[in-house]
């Protein structure tokens, strides 16, 4: 396998270290990349993967090599479950309309599927160092008074697991990459309290919270996600198929305290 990959961010580079850890010879690029010496890497890759979102209106790596990577046998990208929109909590599979706040998402989403991608869509992404465990340990945790409101997760390292799953196994469209039990926010921030041993944050409404507007759009959405295609077709079995399991495995693993602190709406949305 010779990868190249676009975005070796957060969870980029755990996709990277999975890869190599297999025999892959793996090319990250970042937004400086030369052209032309990414025009010349393409030519010779059997894989490319974008963790890449959109900017503005447009997919930048589409627009930048499109005909170049529409040429390489496997092409994946990492898109969002937030093109699915609200659901009101209900669950919804590939088959689900789209019909998200996130326009752009949508459209290149559509477009990573037209040259033939898989396109992996993503919830809340957490892991080492990314977790509600180091936003309680720094006192950026909110609890909101919304308690019907559930969300789906995913650990980065069961992301990393199902992409490479995808190179040798199932076929170019859209798998949700989800664990298996969606829930409320609040469930985790009291998950992470009673861990560390702090006390909870006040229950507030949305409006006392004063969250930002990315915060803020985090809570407009709620919905489950299902994982049954990953299952079938990848024969994706996550590691930590709850957030109980990750959570518990980041607290035996690691200090949160003295870990790298991503601010609170980065962490559902960063790839």
């Amino acid at each position: 396998m010779r990868l190249i990959l676009f975005g070796p961010g957060y969870t980029g580079a755990r996709i990277l270290t999975a890869a190599e850890a297999q025999g892959a010879i793996v090319i990250p690029f970042g937004r400086s990349a030369d052209p032309n010496e990414v025009r010349a890497a393409l030519a010779a890759a059997t894989h490319i993967l974008s963790t890449v979102p959109p900017e503005g209106e447009a997919d930048s790596i589409l627009s930048a090599y499109a005909a170049e990577i529409a040429r390489v046998p496997w092409i994946g990208y990492l898109s969002s479950t937030g093109v699915y929109g609200d659901t009101g909590g209900a669950w919804v599979d590939e088959s689900a309309p789209l019909a998200g706040r996130r326009g752009p998402r949508i459209i290149a989403d559509l477009a990573w599927q037209a040259i033939g991608a898989r396109v992996f869509r993503l919830p809340g992404i957490y892991g080492p160092g990314r977790s509600i465990l180091d936003r309680v340990a720094a006192g950026q945790a909110h609890r909101i008074d919304l308690p019907e409101q559930v969300f789906s997760r995913v650990h980065v390292d069961d992301i990393a697991s199902a992409v490479m799953l995808a190179t040798t196994s199932g076929a170019p469209g859209v798998t949700n990459l989800a664990d298996d039990l969606p829930a409320p926010q609040n469930a985790l921030v009291e998950l992470a309290c009673a861990a560390l041993g702090l006390p909870l944050p006040p229950l507030q409404t949305l409006e006392q919270a004063n969250l930002s507007p990315a915060a803020r759009a985090f809570y407009a959405e709620n919905r489950r996600v299902a994982n049954g295609k990953a299952r079938r077709e990848l024969g994706w079995r996550p590691l930590y198929p709850t957030y109980r399991a990750g959570l518990r495995a980041l607290i035996a693993t690691s200090n949160p305290a003295s870990a790298s602190v991503a601010p609170a709406a980065a962490v559902a949305v960063q790839r």
